[in-house]
């Protein structure tokens, strides 16, 4: 058995079939799952920051990322959380190599 460190954890891999980076089956041209706690503490570790929607739909397409942030905007996300998404080059390079 490998050595945890003290008050840390180890992150296992996502089941076989769902997407690797938030551990939820969706259209890979969809965003990933924000409120995954995979996709959360795995940003994390990569960022040290939590994941935003933003990040969330960094790999989407222009068209995808309006979609979610018009129907976001509908459910009460803060205007603040979504102002980068919508641009013509608004992905974020966070998820980019992914």
């Amino acid at each position: 058995m490998t050595d945890i460190p003290r008050g840390g954890f180890v992150l296992m891999p996502p089941r076989p079939g769902v997407c690797p980076v938030c551990a939820v089956k969706h259209d890979p041209a969809q965003p990933h799952n924000r409120d995954s706690l995979y996709y959360q503490y795995r940003f994390w570790a990569e960022h040290r920051r939590w994941p935003t929607w933003v990040d969330a739909m960094s790999h989407c397409d222009v068209k995808t990322r309006r979609l979610w942030t018009d129907a976001l905007r509908e459910r009460g996300v803060p205007e603040k959380l979504l102002a980068e998404a919508e641009g013509e080059d608004g992905r974020r390079e966070v998820d980019q190599r992914e």
